[in-house]
């Protein structure tokens, strides 16, 4: 296992700095995972990392060793790409063997771990069959396995689900999380879908225009963002966001399922008039969209709703968050609570 740590990096490319002074700290046998929208720096930041791109300033570091200057097959790090990257003219079974052979692996050793490796990503009957003749998930998977078969001190993965179908992804989610228990191998994975990251990390670093915006537990992020960023990121539907109605440019917000049908009882939040624009059914819960004074809010809940509805709604206190001008989270203080019960009709009880 190793961690790994990025000390004040930059990079460049040309005049476009589209890394500026990032520090990063992964956790030895973490399963970390960075996240965010096309172009915030992830994937570079993962290429770094293993060598295959340079720092243009700073340092990265493996188990407490700058390896800055150390080649990429010199790290111990195991890698798998969005796109294949697979040999054409080998056989699943030699491309996955590849790698072993290259590093000496005994001949029965190799066979043991390309047979357990294949039966955990489901490639035990195509292992005789050339690339060409596999779908663009088959040859997603053999990637995987190539990469999951060196048992490397750490497992590099950029994207490495985005071209199986939702079933497959589903249960290859599954798959990773039970390999990254068995392996106990530091895992770095790199995504778009926020689905993805909650479902199988267990420290998230949220980036965006190449900064961290915020790294914490799934959970963490969730339920205490730091700032609107990270609030409207993580969840769907969006969380809300009420604008221009708090002095000071304070920002009041809170997810769609704290939204309740009922007016607030015994003031423990605001009350809020609104009329049902759309509604979706998902199934065990359906997604609202309301009219109010205050614009649109997203709700999710349980109770079933007929669209035009005019409805008593309520959010408590303890599920709100403010965000000062600068987008990042306030304190929530009884003065501000006793603003948003003037403005938005709620009281609280001292």
């Amino acid at each position: 296992m190793s961690s790994i740590s990025l000390k004040n990096v930059k990079k460049m490319y040309g005049n476009d700095t589209v890394i500026e002074g990032l520090n990063l700290e992964i956790k030895d046998g973490s399963f970390t995972v960075l996240v965010g929208p096309s172009g915030c720096g992830k994937s570079t930041t993962l290429r770094m990392i293993t060598g295959l791109e340079t720092v243009t300033e700073g340092d990265v570091f493996i188990d407490g060793v700058r390896v800055n200057d150390v080649a990429p097959g010199k790290r111990d790090i195991s890698m798998v790409f969005q796109n294949y990257a697979l040999y054409p003219t080998m056989s699943v079974k030699e491309n996955i063997e590849f790698g072993l052979i290259n590093k000496k692996i005994p001949k029965e050793e190799r066979e043991r771990r390309i047979k357990e490796v294949c039966e955990v990503v489901g490639l035990t009957e195509y292992l005789g069959r050339m690339p060409a003749n596999l779908s663009g998930g088959q040859r997603q998977r053999v990637a995987l396995a190539r990469a999951m078969v060196k048992e490397p001190k750490v497992f590099m993965m950029d994207e490495p689900l985005s071209n199986l179908d939702a079933k497959l992804r589903a249960a290859m989610r599954v798959e990773l999380i039970n390999m990254h228990k068995r392996m106990g191998t530091t895992f770095v994975y790199v995504t778009h879908d926020q689905v993805e990251a909650m479902s199988m990390a267990d420290d998230i670093v949220l980036m965006h225009k190449g900064k961290i915006i915020q790294q914490s537990s799934p959970a963490e992020l969730y339920h205490n963002p730091n700032c609107i960023y990270t609030a409207q990121f993580v969840g769907s539907p969006q969380t809300n966001i009420i604008d221009g109605h708090l002095p000071e440019e304070i920002k009041l917000g809170f997810r769609p399922e704290k939204i309740k049908f009922r007016e607030m009882e015994k003031e423990e939040g605001i009350t809020l008039d609104a009329t049902i624009a759309t509604r979706e059914m998902l199934g065990s819960e359906i997604i609202y969209s309301l009219d109010t004074k205050y614009g649109v809010l997203m709700c999710k809940s349980d109770v079933d709703m007929p669209v035009d509805s005019e409805v008593k709604i309520g959010v408590a206190y303890k599920h709100m968050y403010l965000f000062g001008a600068d987008t990042y989270r306030i304190e929530f203080t009884d003065e501000l609570k006793e603003t948003i019960s003037s403005v938005f009709g709620g009281a609280r009880n001292d």
